[in-house]
C-alpha cells in the first residue's frame, strides 16, 4: 500500500552554516567558538576544520540549483552569527548580512521557502571571551543579533527556528566537553541551557513583530527513554534520563518551568533563575522542531547486574556509522508523546537521517541503499503519528549534503548529496534521487 502524506506537507533539507559555509574569516566575518575549537589541536578527528567544509559561501549558487532539481519545498539552514556581528553585538557586517540576503532571494525564485535557524551553535568567541552562554549578558546579546536578522531578512523569511539543540549547547560544550567551547563545568551547562532558553524567549516576541505573519520555534533533540527491563530500578533510570535529554527542556518551554525531580537530581542553586525568567521562555510557540535520530535503552547503575531483573529490551544491532541505534518506532513514538503530553500547535521533524560510509563507484554514482531504508522506515513512522492525530507539518532531512560532522570532522557523511572536499565536486546519491521522487508523489516510494 502506497504510504501518502497530507496535502500541503513541507518537504525539505537541513542544513548548519558552520558545517558548510567555510570562508571561515572572509568579508570581516568574526571568529567563532567553534573556529576556535576546531583550530585547538586534538579536539577534531583528523584534525579538520571548517575553514573550507562545503565551500558554501561561494558555492551557494550552485547549491540552490541542486535543492531546486529534488524538488525541495523548503531549507533549513542557519545563519553564522559572528558573519553578521563579528564581536557578537554592535558593529553590523554589510558583507555577512548580504550573504543571506542573496540566498534568500535565490531560495524564493527557486520557489523554496527559508527556514532560518538563528543559532547552531557557533557563538561568536567575542562573547565566549566575556562569559558565553553561562553568563546572562549573552542571552541579551542573542535577542540584538535575532531583531538584526528579522529586521533585514523578516520580510522575505516567515519560518524562524531560534535555536539548534540548546541541550547539545549547554550540556556538550559546557559539560562534557566534546563540543565547543569544551568546557567540563555542571554549574556552567545549567546556567547556559537557561540563559539559551531565555535568549529564545525573549526573542520570539522581536521576531514576530519584525516579520509580520512569521512562524516562530524552536528545534530540540528529542529521544525516548526505554527502561532496559520492566525493574524499577530500570524505570527510574529512564525516567531521569528522560527528564535530562527532553522535560529540561520541553518543560519550561510549555509553562511548567523545570521538572523538579531533575532539579533534586543536580542538586545545584539554580540562582541564575531570576523573576520573570520562566514566563519569559514559555512565551507561546507556533510550532516544535524534532530533531531525531535514535532512542536510548537504559540500565540502572544504581542496583548491580546481578541484583537487577533480566534485560527485555534490548537494541537493535543494526546501526549507523555513529554507532547509533536504528530504531525507526522511536520517532513514533517521541512525535506523538511530545504532541499529546505538550500540545504544541504544530510539529516539524527538523531533523532526520543517518551517517554511513560511501564513495563514488566506479560509473561515478554514489549508491546508499542503508540510507533509503533508512529515510524509508522513518517516513512511514511520521505517516502512523500523523494517523495517530500528531499534527506533523513537514520534514526536513538531514543533511543537504556531506559536510563537517562537529567533532568528528569529516570521517561521517550524513548527506544526500555526496562531496568531494578536495575538489567540492558535488554528486546526488541514490537517496538524493529516492528523495526526489517521494517530494513528487507526496508519499514513501520504492
Amino acid at each position: 500500500m502506497k504510504v501518502t502524506f497530507p496535502e500541503g506537507f513541507i518537504w525539505g533539507v537541513a542544513t548548519s552554516a558552520y558545517q558548510i559555509e567555510g570562508a571561515w574569516n572572509e568579508d570581516g566575518k568574526g571568529e567563532s567558538i567553534w573556529d576556535r575549537f576546531s583550530h585547538t589541536p586534538g579536539k577534531i578527528a583528523n584534525g579538520d576544520t571548517g575553514d573550507v567544509a562545503c565551500d558554501h559561501y561561494h558555492r551557494w549558487r550552485e547549491d540552490v540549483a541542486l535543492m531546486k532539481e529534488l524538488g525541495l519545498h523548503a531549507y533549513r539552514f542557519s545563519i553564522s552569527w559572528p558573519r553578521l556581528l563579528p564581536e557578537g553585538r554592535g558593529r553590523v557586517s554589510a558583507a555577512g548580512l548580504d550573504f543571506y540576503s542573496r540566498l534568500v532571494d535565490a531560495l524564493l525564485e527557486a520557489a523554496i521557502e527559508p527556514s532560518i535557524t538563528l543559532y547552531h551553535w557557533d557563538l561568536p568567541q567575542a562573547l565566549q571571551d566575556q562569559g558565553g552562554w553561562p553568563a546572562r549578558a549573552t542571552a541579551e546579546a542573542f535577542v540584538e543579533y535575532a531583531d538584526l536578522a528579522a529586521r533585514r531578512l523578516g520580510d522575505r523569511v516567515k519560518h524562524w527556528i531560534t535555536l539548534n539543540e540548546p541541550f547539545v549547547s549547554a550540556m556538550v560544550g559546557y559539560l562534557e566537553g566534546r563540543h565547543a567551547p569544551g568546557h567540563s563545568d555542571l554549574d556552567e551547562a545549567l546556567a547556559a541551557a537557561h540563559h539559551l532558553l531565555l535568549g529564545h524567549g525573549w526573542a520570539v516576541p522581536v521576531i514576530r513583530r519584525n516579520s509580520p505573519g512569521a512562524q516562530v520555534g524552536i528545534a530540540l533533540n528529542l529521544s525516548g527513554q526505554t527502561p532496559a527491563s520492566p525493574s524499577a530500578a530500570d524505570r527510574a533510570a529512564a525516567w531521569q534520563r528522560d527528564g535530562v535529554i527532553n522535560r529540561w527542556f520541553l518543560d519550561p518551554l510549555s509553562a511548567r518551568g523545570y521538572p523538579a525531580d531533575i532539579v533534586q537530581h543536580y542538586g545545584r542553586p539554580m540562582d541564575f533563575v531570576q523573576a520573570g525568567d520562566l514566563e519569559a521562555i514559555a512565551a507561546p510557540l507556533d510550532f516544535l522542531g524534532v530533531n531525531y535520530y535514535t532512542r536510548g535503552v537504559v540500565r540502572s547503575s544504581v542496583v548491580s547486574e546481578a541484583e537487577n531483573a533480566p534485560r527485555t529490551v534490548l537494541p537493535n544491532p543494526e546501526r549507523t556509522e555513529m554507532g547509533w541505534e536504528v530504531y525507526p518506532e522511536g520517532l513514533y513514538e517521541i512525535l506523538g508523546r511530545v504532541h499529546f503530553d505538550y500540545r504544541f500547535p504544530a510539529l516539524y521533524i527538523t531533523e532526520n537521517g543517518a551517517a554511513y560510509p560511501h564513495q563514488i563507484g566506479p560509473d561515478g554514482q554514489v549508491d546508499d541503499p542503508l540510507r533509503v531504508a533508512f529515510l524509508k522506515e522513518h517516513l512511514a513512522a511520521a505517516t502512523r503519528a500523523i494517523a495517530a492525530g500528531v499534527p506533523l507539518r513537514g520534514y526536513f532531512a538531514w543533511s543537504l549534503m556531506d559536510n563537517f560532522e562537529w567533532a568528528h570532522g569529516y570521517s561521517k557523511r550524513f548527506g544526500l548529496i555526496y562531496v568531494d572536499y578536495q575538489t567540492q565536486r558535488r554528486v546526488l546519491k541514490t537517496s538524493a534521487h529516492w528523495y526526489r521522487r517521494v517530494i513528487a508523489a507526496n508519499a514513501v516510494v520504492d
